[in-house]
C-alpha cells in the first residue's frame, strides 16, 4: 500500500483515507503505518521538543585541529561556529568540511602531515556561512521537510538571535527509536 500526504498536508493511502505516511527518495518508498491520530500528534510536536540543548561550539578563529578533535572525541558531526563574542551564529562546520583536510592523506600524506595541514587552516576558511537555521516553536514536519529538501544534516536552533539548540537527523532517528519501544 502507498501512503503519503494529500492535499493540505493531511496524510493519505492509496484509498485516500489517513493512515500513514511515506516518501519517495531515489525510488526507494518507506512505509510507516501509523494511525492517522498517530500522526496528528506528532504534527502537532515542535522542534523544542526533540533538539539539543548542551550544544558545542567553536568561534570562527579557532584551529581546524580543534574542530577534528570535538568531532571524532564527541562523535559530533556538525559544529555551529560563533562571533568572538560568543552570541551570534555566524557559521557552521560539518564532517563533510573537514573531509576535504582528509583529501591530504587520500594524496599519499601520513595522518601527522593531515594534522599539520589542519592546523594551518582555520573554522572561518572551511565553514559554511549561510546556515539555514529554525526556532524552537518550528512544527517537527516542517524541520524534517527543509532537511530532507535541503539535503543538510542540522538545522541550529535560533531565538531572539541566540544559539539555544540544534536538531539533527540523528534526533529525529532516536525520536522514532523511542517511539517504537
Amino acid at each position: 500500500m502507498r501512503l503519503g500526504w494529500g492535499e493540505g498536508g493531511q496524510p493519505v493511502n492509496e484509498t485516500g483515507a489517513g493512515r500513514g505516511l511515506s516518501f519517495c527518495r531515489h525510488n526507494r518508498s518507506v512505509v510507516v503505518p501509523w494511525e492517522a491520530e498517530e500522526i496528528e500528534k506528532w504534527k502537532e510536536l515542535r522542534v523544542r521538543s526533540i533538539m539539543t540543548l548542551d550544544v558545542t561550539t567553536l568561534k570562527r578563529n579557532d584551529k581546524l585541529t580543534l574542530a577534528d578533535d570535538i568531532m571524532q572525541l564527541g562523535r559530533i558531526r556538525h559544529l555551529p561556529v560563533l562571533d568572538e563574542e560568543g552570541q551570534q551564529l555566524v557559521g557552521l562546520v560539518t564532517q563533510r568540511d573537514l573531509f576535504r583536510g582528509a583529501l591530504a592523506r587520500a594524496l599519499g600524506y601520513g595522518q601527522h602531515a593531515q594534522r599539520k595541514v589542519l592546523d594551518t587552516l582555520l573554522v572561518k576558511e572551511v565553514m559554511s556561512s549561510e546556515v539555514i537555521t529554525t526556532t524552537p516553536d518550528t512544527p517537527l514536519v516542517e524541520a524534517a521537510r527543509v532537511l530532507l529538501e535541503r539535503k543538510i544534516g542540522c538545522l541550529p536552533v535560533l531565538e531572539g538571535g541566540h544559539l539555544v539548540g540544534i536538531v539533527t537527523e540523528s534526533d529525529f532517528v532516536a525520536m522514532v527509536a523511542r517511539k517504537g519501544q
